[in-house]
């Protein structure tokens, strides 16, 4: 059966327990003869604080736990899924698929599974992805999960990037339906700028080829990732014949407070409707968007009806936005 629309029927999200303030990454990062400061981070991120998984736990772990809050939010149970797509670009192992291992663990086979590595801007791209699968009769409800370890990929003698990232996963389940509910879904890559953000390693013959660790030219991210953060909103709302005034709330990915208060200047949207959660979640790639999403439904400020524009850029250089009615 196929549907004219697909509906966030419910949100879930999940964090490592482990919670670790700037302040004690300072003093951990002191002791490896690195200089830096709470000031500094907050000043220049508006992170005080990220959230580690710990040695062993898995990013299907973590995936696993936000869809079943997700799975409950919708009052479903996990075989009533037939879809699952997880985006992450820290994988528990080269293959099986991360979703095949939350399939799995939540006991709901059959479903088509599979990942979306795109990096910060995953979640958009999943949704993206399953809106059209539903839409197309391919699927009924779907899994779509953000879920990252990227603290597994950090090089912690670089202050310019060990500070900004920490761990999570947030998913909703997204379900066919009548009524409008992803409006409108803008997607787009531009793979000349790869190097500015990349983890450019690789296992081949057993060992690690390349490089392992996450490294970033913050100041070429900054301003490309303001400029496509606006062109691409204008665009997924012109497909849904919306302007932002029509925007209750945004919820761009949460890489850095200063991107994303110039992403909502320049495309218009008040300081006051924009999620923020990087305060207290740090980056967290593709589980950022979710995350924050889950936290303003539960809070209430996110409330059915309202329009949500979600919008995200990564490493590829990718980036894109998913404009949806709750």
């Amino acid at each position: 059966m196929s549907f004219r629309h697909s509906r966030i029927i419910g949100t879930g999200s999940y964090l490592p327990p482990r919670t670790v303030a700037n302040e004690a990454l300072v003093r951990e990062l002191a002791a490896r003869g690195i200089e830096t400061s709470d000031e500094w981070i907050v000043e220049r991120t508006g992170i005080r604080q990220r959230h580690l998984a710990e040695p062993g736990v898995a990013c299907s772990e973590l995936a696993t736990e936000a869809s079943r809050r997700a799975l409950d939010a919708a009052a479903l149970q996990p075989t009533d899924i037939d879809l699952i797509i997880v985006a992450t670009s820290t994988p528990d192992y080269v293959f099986p698929s991360t979703a095949c291992l939350v399939q799995k663990a939540l006991g709901a086979p059959g479903g088509a599974a599979f990942d979306v590595q795109a990096v910060c801007s995953g979640f958009t791209y999943a949704m993206a992805v399953a809106d059209s699968m539903i839409r197309t009769g391919l699927a009924s409800r779907a899994l779509v999960i953000g879920a990252e370890v990227f603290s597994r990929i950090l090089d912690w003698n670089d202050r310019g990037t060990c500070v900004l990232f920490g761990d999570g996963a947030g998913a909703v389940v997204l379900a066919g339906d009548e009524r409008p509910g992803v409006l409108a879904a803008r997607l787009h890559a531009d793979g000349r700028h790869e190097s500015i953000l990349r983890t450019a390693g690789n296992v081949c013959g057993g060992k690690v080829l390349g490089h392992p660790y996450l490294t970033m030219d913050g100041p070429a991210v900054f301003k490309l990732a303001v400029s496509v953060l606006d062109a691409v909103a204008r665009e997924a709302l012109a497909d849904a014949g919306m302007t932002t005034a029509d925007v209750d709330w945004f919820i761009p990915h949460q890489a850095n407070v200063r991107i994303m208060q110039a992403a909502a200047k320049r495309i218009g949207i008040a300081l006051e409707k924009v999620v923020v959660t990087v305060d207290r979640h740090a980056n967290t790639s593709a589980a950022s968007i979710p995350l924050a999403l889950d936290v303003a439904v539960r809070d209430g400020r996110i409330r059915p009806g309202q329009n949500v524009l979600m919008e995200g850029v990564g490493g590829g250089f990718t980036w894109g936005a998913v404009l949806v009615r709750m």
